[in-house]
């Protein structure tokens, strides 16, 4: 089930809190606008735009809202919930039959699961199985790496053109030095560029590409558990047995937390 992943927001609004903390607590209210600099800005978002086009075809970037909306996005797995699903499965098909698993399977909401089931049911072979639902986690993988890498190279290009930025601010002061009263001013706007551009990359693009993998990684790791499920319930394994060899997927906290569920039901 996908719900909000509130730490994003939070993070990315506490980051920038912190940094406009620090510049009011030694410049003061009115100093602040010492840091908003409207050019700078321009340079580093219009070079970043500019390098993501050279980088990548239209349709890969209309992907981007997207792949950042899913950086707010957190889907729960329960775990103990798919361990109980196999097992009832697996109690069925060695009562009935796999092919009594067919209406059983359709209430079931993942559709990894779903498919790996069906395969099991339609009779097809221990070995295909696997191979047919470890293709798809592989072409899974692909096309979140894809995605991940719009971010990433987004978080590349924006600190460089940080430096772009004020390189030219830099060449634009020494073109003034005749004038020794505007080197300072000058100085502090060719490095606002560098700040917008380390900004923008490791508080936005960057922070956002390592939750995308961790999703990622998550996601994975929840469907070789599915693999291993739908296999004990193909092979026709003893409910027990099925249930034993996806406990070993679980956190120690998690076995602590079946472990209780379970004495508070014994005690019911």
């Amino acid at each position: 089930m996908k719900k909000l992943d509130v730490l994003t927001p939070i993070g990315v609004v506490v980051g920038f809190l912190f940094v406009a903390f620090a510049i009011i607590s030694n410049a003061g209210v009115t100093g602040f606008s010492s840091f908003i600099d409207l050019p700078s800005m321009l340079v580093v978002i219009g070079g970043l735009i500019a390098a993501m086009l050279v980088s990548f075809s239209i349709r890969e970037l209309k992907q981007l809202g997207k792949v950042m909306r899913e950086s707010f996005r957190d889907v729960e797995y329960d775990l103990h919930n798919l361990i109980r699903t196999f097992v009832t499965l697996s109690e069925k098909a060695r009562r009935e039959g796999l092919l009594s698993l067919e209406a059983e399977v359709e209430a079931v909401e993942d559709p990894f699961i779903r498919k790996g089931v069906l395969l099991a049911i339609d009779g097809v072979e221990q070995d295909v199985i696997v191979d047919i639902m470890n293709a798809e986690i592989i072409a899974l993988e692909e096309r979140h790496r894809k995605n991940k890498s719009l971010l990433d190279k987004a978080g590349e290009y924006a600190p460089a053109w940080g430096m772009i930025g004020t390189l030219i601010g830099l060449v634009l002061m020494l073109k003034n030095l005749n004038d020794p009263a505007s080197l300072g001013p000058n100085m502090a706007i060719a490095l606002l560029t560098t700040l917008y551009g380390s900004l923008l990359a490791n508080l936005v693009f960057l922070p956002m590409a390592s939750k995308l993998a961790m999703k990622t990684e998550k996601e994975v790791f929840m469907k070789q558990i599915v693999i291993e499920g739908v296999i004990g319930v193909q092979s026709g394994q003893n409910p027990k047995i099925v249930e034993e060899k996806l406990r070993v997927f679980l956190s120690h906290e998690e076995l602590h937390a079946a472990a209780r569920e379970g004495a508070l039901r014994d005690e019911a």
